[in-house]
């Protein structure tokens, strides 16, 4: 068994456990770039379906703003930053999603490097959305707002050297070369974790992994 599922067995009890604000329940699963949110959420919504709580994953991602306007604003360098994503509609998203029976939601591919509205559903059987992102539980202007929406909020604990080691394979995937893949890690994906580090909401659950 695999860190995420045991992890995702963990969290299983908490989630169902808490109670719903709104129409459905909203989990908060926020981390630095590389924490490994995106596979605990898939592990944490599969397990909640069997369990009888039909859970959906909502990506924060597909709110980062298009190449276009941010090569626009000198912040294409900066892509995955705070001010490279829409915050106002990642709110007014959160909060449909906790009154509304039908929600649709953009999500981000990563290959083509672009964010695709409408390509997500929640539907009106969901009983938990599951949004993971790296800015849930930032304590900074518009972001905070965020954390009086969740009715339960986790936060992802990854060592540096960990994080980087992740970040630095993810960019040569992506065709990056060595120094390339290096250069990106360190320039913005860490830079964005230490932000996270300094301005962090306090989360209702803290795992830490130790690699």
């Amino acid at each position: 068994m695999t860190d995420a599922e045991n992890m995702a067995g963990m969290l299983l009890g908490r989630v169902l456990a808490t109670p719903r604000a709104g129409r459905r329940r909203l989990v908060a699963l926020a981390g630095p770039p590389a924490s490994g949110k995106s596979t605990l959420a898939e592990h944490l919504a599969d397990l909640l379906s069997r369990s009888g709580c039909d859970a959906t994953v909502v990506p924060m991602d597909g709110f980062h703003l298009d190449n276009r306007i941010l090569d626009t604003r000198g912040l294409l360098h900066r892509k995955g930053s705070p001010a490279s994503f829409d915050v106002t509609g990642l709110l007014r998203l959160v909060a449909a999603l906790a009154s509304d029976d039908e929600v649709f939601f953009p999500t981000f591919d990563r290959r083509r490097d672009l964010a695709i509205a409408g390509s997500g559903l929640v539907g009106p059987t969901c009983d938990t959305a599951i949004v993971e992102g790296n800015y849930l539980l930032y304590d900074a202007p518009g972001w905070r707002d965020l954390g009086r929406l969740w009715d339960l909020s986790i936060r992802l604990e990854v060592p540096r050297d960990t994080l980087e080691a992740r970040l630095v394979d993810r960019w040569l995937a992506q065709g990056h070369t060595q120094t390339q893949a290096e250069a990106r890690a360190r320039e913005n994906d860490l830079a964005n974790a230490t932000l996270l580090t300094r301005a962090a909401l306090p989360a209702d659950v803290t795992l830490a992994t130790a690699d």
